[in-house]
């Protein structure tokens, strides 16, 4: 077997070999990432489950200068999936010549170009049961086409792994095994990839669904949207389980510098409570608590407030803000009961504290309980209906719902009661993005860098909407200005970096460059690897599948 012939083996080998790496590291991310604003992509269906009507039988030759569809249709469509070639002539089973099933013994008796004749003919009226979803007339002809092949053409596993997608109940497993059949005799038949990787997720065996799923995306040298984003699906699915697991097994612990300060800075500064006249140790301990996490020493005001409350605070509002910080660290390790019973006696000792109602709808929110959420928004804003942050928090719920517009309207209102918080207009200029007003987001986050100049967020998330629109050379200047304002703090966002070197590999596929982004000296290990095991792919890919030196990757 040439080595041509073995492009999908080796490839899903490489990409199996390394699952656990990218599984373990993404998991990784997912605990330690901080980031206030979301990533700016735009929304992609699933792959296309059905077979595409522009290819010719697999074994003879591909149609040239194929022109791109506008609409490909998908198994949600009206129509089902389109066939592999051409569509016949829709007839009635009556207009068909009907005949029976050979058996073995015919079979083996026929000529070889009789045998090829009929596996076109039974094909063709595979093709045209399909067309009047009749698919198990269309499964049957299609399984009489294989039997009497000689030498069956990978489209004809492929038809009916398309047939048993869209009967009712889907059969997976037959899909499946259609597909293996496929690609045993054409490796890289993609179509059949990207069809088994459909029905490996609906199975959920994700592992391997995301093990094709990635070798389609690379064979189609990451040109087809639709593949890539149901990599990202796959993986996020994965990868939400994998921190689930090293959540529920590692011992509970206050997560990274760049989380927690991400998590502190979405609310807006309140002044320290006013001791009473006599405080008690447990107050002036709690003060200790509130400067230490203004000096961003986390681990110390932890310490701080769990002392505080041991030793007695003395009057309601210091009791009710011990109770809400405490609540907040036990919600950032992971405690959800602990917050939620915290943030609820803080809400019981004062319920006019509009932050611990935003935050223990949070927790609600963690609990899969919009219901309850929402009420906890409500009753913040009849406490005080002008606290910004209530709306600016819910805005982050709507938004995690892809409730776009809504959000904007709370993002907006936040901003308007408050114009002085950076992330109330960078959510904006997001949610707007994301509901399709490209217009009002670039003007959006125009207006915040001219408002915050020396802030590095607005200069990054505007370079991942330019990044989002191909704009390469201005999405590096933003992300450059980013890191040129990130070097002046203690503690620095590798996120511009990652994003630089992402963006110049898209753009120039300085794959050089891009490793110089990641491996500087500022950069987490979590998102240094990743990012790294993806230019491993690619560089892997490039040298397996012989690709031609210079050619763009989409944007995505």
């Amino acid at each position: 077997m040439s080595s041509d012939d073995t492009v999908l083996d080796r490839l899903q080998s490489f990409v199996s070999e390394h699952k656990r790496g990218l599984l373990i590291g993404t998991a990784a991310a997912v605990l330690a990432a901080g980031g206030v604003a979301y990533y700016v992509s735009s929304s992609r269906g699933g792959p296309d489950g059905g077979p595409s009507d522009e290819e010719s039988v697999r074994g003879g030759e591909k149609k040239k200068d194929k022109k791109k569809r506008k609409h490909k249709k998908t198994l949600k469509d009206k129509e089902g999936p389109l066939l592999e070639e051409v569509k016949p002539k829709a007839a009635s089973v009556s207009e068909e010549e009907e005949e029976q099933p050979l058996t073995k013994e015919q079979i083996e008796a026929l000529p070889e170009q009789e045998r090829i004749a009929k596996a076109a003919s039974m094909k063709t009226k595979g093709n045209s049961a399909y067309q009047r979803k009749q698919f198990p007339a269309a499964i049957d002809y299609y399984t009489r086409a294989i039997d009497v092949s000689s030498k069956p053409e990978p489209v004809f596993y492929s038809n009916r792994a398309a047939c048993y997608m869209n009967i009712s109940p889907p059969k997976y497993e037959q899909v499946v095994e259609d597909c293996d059949a496929a690609l045993k005799l054409d490796n890289k038949y993609v179509k059949a990839l990207n069809r088994r990787a459909t029905a490996l997720e609906a199975l959920e065996r994700y592992e391997e669904a995301l093990r094709d799923y990635t070798a389609a995306t690379i064979l189609d040298k990451f040109q087809n949207d639709s593949t890539a984003a149901a990599v990202e699906r796959v993986l996020k699915k994965l990868t939400t389980a994998k921190a689930a697991e090293i959540m529920a097994t590692r011992e509970r612990r206050l997560p990274s510098y760049t989380f927690i300060s991400a998590y502190f800075a979405a609310f807006r500064p309140r002044p320290l409570p006013t001791l009473p006249e006599n405080p008690s140790t447990g107050d002036n301990t709690l003060i200790l608590a509130l400067q230490a996490l203004e000096a961003a020493d986390y681990a110390h005001s932890l310490t701080l407030v769990n002392e505080a409350i041991e030793q007695g605070i003395s009057f309601d509002v210091g009791k009710a803000e011990a109770y809400n910080l405490r609540g907040t660290f036990n919600f950032l390790i992971g405690d959800i009961t602990g917050a939620k019973n915290d943030l609820q006696q803080s809400i019981d000792i004062l319920p006019s504290f509009t932050q611990s109602w935003v935050k223990i709808a949070s927790v609600y929110m963690e609990q899969a309980d919009p219901v309850k959420t929402f009420e906890c928004f409500e009753e913040a804003i009849k406490h005080n209906p002008n606290d910004p942050d209530i709306y600016y928090h819910r805005g982050q719920v709507l938004f995690i719902m892809s409730d776009f517009q809504r959000a904007a309207d709370d993002y907006t209102k936040s901003s308007e009661l408050d114009d002085t918080f950076v992330f109330s207009h960078i959510q904006l200029a997001v949610a707007q993005y994301k509901s399709g007003n490209l217009a009002n987001s670039m003007a959006t986050f125009r207006r915040t860098l001219r408002a915050f100049p020396q802030r590095s967020e607005p200069q990054n998330y505007y370079g991942e909407l330019l990044l989002d629109q191909q704009r390469y050379q201005d999405a590096v200047e933003k992300f450059d200005r980013a890191i040129e304002l990130e070097r002046t703090k203690k503690q620095v966002n590798v996120l511009p970096l990652v994003n630089k070197g992402l963006a110049l590999f898209q753009w120039k596929q300085d794959i050089a460059a891009a490793e110089r982004c990641c491996h500087a000296r500022i950069v987490s290990i979590a998102l240094r690897f990743i990012v790294t095991m993806f230019y491993s792919v690619y560089q892997w890919a490039r040298t397996v599948a012989c690709w031609p030196d210079r050619w763009r990757p989409a944007a995505g």
